[in-house]
Order: C-alpha cells, then sequence, then structure tokens
C-alpha cells in the first residue's frame, strides 16, 4: 500500500473568513455662533447583511480596507441647523460576528438587511459645545464569518462521509444504506481528539448531488453549511459511484470534478478553501489500481478533461494539502488522516497569527509617522 501524502502548500489567500477593518465615523460641521446655529452631526458607518456578498469581494473592491462617512455640513445663515454627514455602509455577508480589536462583540449579521452600526459620527458643533464640531468615532473592526466547523465533509451519497466521522470520532451519525438521498436536514458535528488534547470539530453534511448549485436535492441548504466551516474534506469512492440507475456512473476522478464544480457554481471561491482529499473504501477489490489510476489522473488533470461534459469542468483545478487513501469501515488510514488534518488546520493557524501581528505592527507604525515622511493609514490583512 502506498501512501498519497502530496504536501501543496500554495496560498489559499482566495477564500476570505475573517477580515480587519479600519472605520471612522464623519465628523460633526461647525456651528454658527452669531445666529445659534447648530453643525451637522457626522455620518456613521455601518456593517450591513447582504446576500450575495462575500469577504473576499470586500476585500478585492476595498483594497485599503478604510470606510469614513461623510462629515456634517456646516451650520450658515441659510440654513441654521447643518445636514447629516453621509453614512457609510460595509457590505457583509450574513454569518458574519462583529468585533473590536480586543474581542469585544460589537454585533451580529443572521440575516440579511441586519445592520450593526460600528462607528458613530461626531456632533455638529452648538451653544453646549463653543459651536465647535467634534470627530467622529474611530474603530478597528474585525469581520468573522461563523464557522459551524472546522472541517466540512463533502462528497456525493454514499462516499462514506457518515462512516468516517465515526472512525474519526466518537459522533454516531445515520448512515445511509445505499440510499441516493439521505433524509438528514443539519450537519452532525463529531469532534477528533487528539493525544495533547487538542480538539478538531468535523461537520457530516447533507448529502450533495449533481445540481446542488442549483438547488436541487438538499442543494443550498448543503451550500450554505459549507460556507461555515475552515476547510473541506472530500470524501469519494476509490471504485466510484452511480447515483441511480438512470444517471451515469462516475469515476473517483470524476467525482472530484464534479464536488468542485458544484461548489463553483454556488460561489466561485468556495473550492479556494484549503481542502484534503480523503479516497475512501480501499478494502474494496482492485482498489490499488483505482488509487494508481486516480493519482495519475489528480496530477495531470488536462489530460483527462475529455471524461467529462465542457459545462461540468470546474474552471480552475484543486491543489489538495492531501491526498490519503483509507478505508472508514476496516480503519485503514485514519490515524495518518488525523495527522494531515492537524497538520493543514496548524499552518493555517499560524499565517493567521503571523498576518495579524504584522497588520497591528504595521498599524503602530502608521500612527507614529516619521518627520518628513508621506504615510499611510492603518491596513489589514486576513
Amino acid at each position: 500500500m502506498v501512501w498519497i501524502s502530496r504536501m501543496c502548500w500554495r496560498k489559499y489567500g482566495n477564500f476570505v473568513d475573517n477580515l480587519r477593518l479600519y472605520v471612522r465615523g464623519g465628523s460633526g460641521g461647525m456651528g454658527l455662533p452669531r445666529l445659534g446655529g447648530q453643525g451637522g452631526k457626522g455620518g456613521d458607518v455601518w456593517v450591513v447583511a447582504q446576500k450575495e456578498m462575500t469577504l473576499k469581494r470586500v476585500k478585492d473592491k476595498y483594497p485599503q480596507k478604510r470606510f469614513i462617512a461623510g462629515v456634517g455640513t456646516n451650520s450658515s445663515v441659510r440654513a441654521l441647523r447643518g445636514q447629516k454627514g453621509e453614512d457609510q455602509e460595509v457590505l457583509a455577508p450574513p454569518g458574519i460576528t462583529v468585533t473590536n480589536d480586543d474581542g469585544m462583540v460589537l454585533g451580529k449579521l443572521n440575516t440579511e438587511g441586519d445592520r450593526v452600526l460600528v462607528a458613530r459620527g461626531g456632533q455638529g458643533g452648538s451653544y453646549h459645545s463653543e459651536f465647535l464640531p467634534s470627530k467622529g468615532q474611530t474603530r478597528q473592526i474585525r469581520l468573522d464569518l461563523k464557522l459551524i466547523a472546522d472541517l466540512g465533509l463533502v462528497g456525493f451519497p454514499n462516499a462514506g462521509k457518515s462512516s468516517l466521522l465515526t472512525a474519526l470520532s466518537h459522533a454516531k451519525p445515520q448512515i445511509a444504506m445505499n440510499v441516493p438521498y439521505i433524509t438528514l436536514y443539519l450537519p452532525e458535528i463529531g469532534k477528533v481528539m487528539y493525544e495533547d488534547h487538542k480538539q478538531i470539530s468535523v461537520a457530516d453534511l447533507p448529502g450533495l448531488i449533481e445540481g446542488a448549485h442549483m438547488n436541487r436535492g438538499m442543494g443550498h441548504q448543503f451550500l450554505k453549511h459549507v460556507e461555515r466551516t475552515r476547510q473541506l474534506l472530500f470524501v469519494v469512492d476509490v471504485c466510484g459511484f452511480q447515483l441511480a440507475s438512470k444517471t451515469p456512473f462516475r469515476s473517483a476522478f470524476e467525482a472530484v470534478q464534479l464536488l468542485i464544480k458544484e461548489l463553483e457554481l454556488y460561489k466561485e471561491d468556495l473550492p479556494c478553501k484549503p481542502a484534503v482529499l480523503v479516497v475512501n473504501k480501499m478494502d474494496l477489490p482492485d482498489a490499488e489500481d483505482k488509487l494508481a489510476e486516480l493519482q495519475e489522473q489528480l496530477l495531470n488533470p488536462h489530460e483527462f478533461s475529455h471524461l467529462l461534459p465542457d459545462d461540468m469542468l470546474p474552471k480552475n483545478n484543486m491543489v489538495f494539502r492531501h491526498v490519503v487513501p483509507i478505508s472508514a469501515a476496516t480503519g485503514f488510514g485514519i490515524a495518518h488522516l488525523k495527522t494531515c488534518i492537524r497538520q493543514s488546520l496548524d499552518k493555517d493557524a499560524s499565517m493567521a497569527t503571523d498576518s495579524l501581528h504584522r497588520d497591528r505592527l504595521q498599524a503602530l507604525r502608521g500612527a507614529v509617522p516619521a518627520k518628513n515622511t508621506l504615510t499611510w493609514g492603518p491596513t489589514a490583512s486576513v
């Protein structure tokens, strides 16, 4: 038996599940002392949930990650009460928790249209402030996608996801017996335990079928859970599968390509999550030959693109951090898989910590500009 443990530490920067932003409310407008006029209040900064938005789109559209609301207008003879400055809205996907740099929760976006105030505008100048306005509130905030688990199991029915979850953890999910549609609508969460007491959560997500992006089967019910996991654990049957008697047989390689395509069609950045490929059912006859065939196809996917119609091919091929053959039924390969899972998650955690340290260091440098040098405002990285 040959292990395939292909370490592909590429930069997985396309999927974003947390983002650090600089927000500042607008300053108030000047009051008018001789007529007792009051300046307009500065605009506020809000984080607003929008269904089609992703954190990656926020990052791409606003590379400086700075959101500043409008300034209130000054009081004048024509308008003694100045107008409020324009509010600034930061669009974000539902399922976001908004915190400040100290970890204090400012609010949560659970459904589309939810709003969280993150920076108040300053008050306009008035009699009580000697007609001088105040500045708007300034903050560094974090947008974190609420995760249901560290890892999400992705696979077609009967690939062995539930059996794998049982082998990895003490969870006892309902296992489908050669049934193309399983009936569970909520993910089953299991905990993988390590000798140093580290725990990693794994979600067995409801079964995925071809056409899920169009809401077939459990479609969106499944795919919305995929968004809420840190990394993906693809599970395929080494000997391939056939969903139903009227559907075509799919090899393990074709199953991988179709899974990627379904994720891609739902949200283009989903396949950019770090992923591990688990090749299950290695206890079956001819599994060794099938594994060798799959290995060659994964190394040269373009040479085998003719196996699927053009509209079923993903735009980009995923590079799996590890490809691990196992048998959930016999326990073969489970220990090695646990090691690979830990390595993949630890790598991301280390990268995130390094990024946060660099971010904070740059913010501190920006707060104390050197003499006669041009400085930019605080920036952030994921």
